[in-house]
């Protein structure tokens, strides 16, 4: 596992784009981890020369660690801010879950930014739906509860002919859309649709609102 750590950082370090890891990766290492400690634990004598190795490995390992989580994370905020969505397949599972919030907001924070500059403003629809559910159990003396509300973004949804093939995106809503090919027929969000037809990939049919 360190050798495949290793090639991972360094990898990161020598290309400036993102690279693609295995989605249980991060699952690996921590198990990795989680052996060292654990077979240090077993030595009784901490001034054997296992030891020290294991020691200097745990050093290496969460140094390199460290390196590689702060190099993709500048590179996964870079992409999401150029392309507007999230480079899944290069991504693990831990990574994918917390970009979902990150990429609706900075398509939606472009769209607003663009229809300001030309004197318009995106409509932002927000649903707040108030929770039903009663808290079962209360701490002694503990100040009230304040509920949450959950907050649903509703997307507008556009209709589009595709005039170019193109493969799966992640769209605005944090659905998977496509691959599509020439002439196929979809309705996407807003958001993803105007992207498209600005990029001569597809043309507008009728918008609808989910």
């Amino acid at each position: 596992m360190y050798n495949q750590l290793y090639a991972a950082w360094r990898r990161e370090i020598d290309d400036p784009t993102l690279g693609g890891l295995p989605p249980d990766f991060y699952v690996k290492i921590a198990e990795y981890l989680a052996h060292i400690r654990e077979e240090n634990s077993k030595i009784a004598d901490k001034k054997t020369v296992k030891v020290n190795l294991l020691e200097h490995e745990m050093k290496n390992v969460e140094r390199i660690l460290g390196e590689l989580l702060d190099l993709r994370y500048r590179k996964i905020l870079k992409t999401i801010t150029r392309l507007y969505k999230a480079p899944i397949e290069l991504l693990t599972e831990e990574e994918t879950k917390m970009c979902q919030s990150f990429v609706s907001f900075a398509e939606t924070y472009r769209q607003f930014a663009e229809n300001l500059k030309e004197g318009g403003q995106t409509p932002i629809t927000v649903t707040i739906v108030q929770s039903t559910t009663q808290p079962t159990q209360q701490t002694l003396n503990a100040p009230k509860t304040e509920f949450k509300q959950p907050t649903h973004v509703t997307h507008k949804r556009l209709t589009l002919r595709f005039i170019k093939s193109i493969p799966a995106i992640m769209g605005a809503d944090m659905k998977s859309y496509g691959p599509f090919t020439a002439e196929d027929v979809a309705s996407l969000p807003a958001l993803n649709a105007q992207i498209l037809v600005k990029q001569g990939l597809a043309v507008l049919i009728e918008d609808s609102n989910r």
